[in-house]
């Protein structure tokens, strides 16, 4: 299939109007609704750039971490990953390696010998085009050439925001390929519900509805086995303070991921199936009283506790971002399911729709 067929194809399979793009883009995008939410979006990696909600004293906090420019979030002015639309494959590939059908494909290997979020030059880095946007929901699309990171297929990938009247903020992603490929995409976001990042995450209140974990080695990759969280500081499934084990370094697994940066194996995915009415996770800061809730269709999520915030980030207001100064909860495939064929599938056929689901669901205590 000629190059120049492609895109139009893939934007019909896609469900997508290009006649809907606007002529001129803007830099942020604000959605609002009538309990005083509002979430802004760049179309600089399809990025939530901030998330204000009421506390329990109806204040509103700015929730994520960011930057107050735009242009702070171009790859030339910090490689960061806050906000954005992860793909083509979320988490690590490992040796970056990939086999479809016989063939074997050499990604970027950009983070301890993995090809980590797509390579170096992931979609959290193109410029995604605005297909439809208004006070309540934003569409956008990036359209990613074969050979893309070394990613095999033409690819036309959609990420839509929408913020609901009972503050919710619900993510789909759409893709389509012209070749098989491998689709895996995420929100990363770093979340702290003190709205302060100066206070750090390890005073909230974190939950995971999962009974397993993907355990790594001392290079963040999975091994393949799924261990019981049973008896381990990775039990989250009554609710636990993060600070208390999150620097707990005699517990090999915290001392590999220099914190936790480890995908758990929810629940609520039964038999191929995930159920997207029945919280997978949450978290709570007991100093807002803010409470978020994560529902999602997929299989794991991965919680990233903001291990490598150093100081060197400033970002909104001139806050410094150190360590543990948010929390990332990323729903998605487990890491290297590619090189999994035990773990749900990642791939992607042409004549098929890659779709995924999240929901950040905001309220308070």
């Amino acid at each position: 299939m000629k190059k120049s067929t492609v895109i139009p194809i893939l934007v019909l399979a896609c469900g997508l109007a290009l006649c809907g793009c606007k002529k001129e883009q803007k830099d942020l995008y604000t959605l609002s609704n009538g309990a005083g939410m509002t979430v802004t979006v760049t179309p600089i990696g399809a990025r939530i750039t901030s998330v204000l909600v009421p506390d329990r004293d109806g204040n509103l906090k700015d929730v994520v971490l960011g930057f107050d420019d735009p242009k702070s979030y171009l790859p030339e002015n910090n490689q960061s990953d806050f906000g954005a639309a992860i793909g083509r494959y979320a988490n690590r590939i490992k040796d970056g390696h990939i086999e479809i059908d016989g063939k074997a494909y050499q990604l970027p290997r950009n983070n301890f010998g993995h090809c980590l979020h797509g390579g170096p030059t992931g979609w959290q880095y193109s410029v995604y085009k605005v297909l439809k946007a208004d006070k309540k929901s934003i569409k956008l699309q990036v359209d990613s050439p074969d050979g893309d990171n070394n990613f095999p297929g033409n690819v036309t990938a959609c990420v839509t925001y929408t913020l609901t009247d009972d503050n919710r903020i619900d993510i789909r992603y759409e893709a389509v390929t012209d070749a098989p490929t491998v689709i895996n995409m995420t929100n990363h976001s770093y979340f702290n519900l003190n709205g302060d990042p100066d206070m750090t995450i390890e005073n909230h209140i974190l939950t995971i509805n999962a009974d397993g974990f993907t355990p790594v080695d001392s290079t963040y990759m999975t091994s393949g086995e799924i261990l019981p969280v049973e008896g381990t500081p990775m039990d989250f499934r009554q609710g636990v303070e993060v600070a208390r084990d999150v620097d707990n370094f005699d517990f090999t697994q915290i001392r590999y991921g220099n914190g936790f940066d480890h995908n758990w194996c929810l629940n609520t995915y039964k038999d191929g199936k995930g159920d997207d009415t029945v919280a997978a996770a949450s978290i709570y800061s007991p100093a807002t009283g803010i409470f978020m809730e994560v529902y999602t269709d997929e299989p794991g999520i991965q919680v990233y506790s903001g291990n490598f915030l150093d100081g060197t980030v400033t970002g909104k207001g001139g806050k410094v971002y150190r360590k543990h100064a948010a929390i990332c909860l990323e729903t998605q495939k487990y890491p290297d399911t590619p090189n999994k064929p035990q773990w749900p599938s990642a791939l992607l056929r042409p004549g098929e729709k890659y779709t995924s689901h999240c929901v950040f669901a905001f309220s308070t205590k």
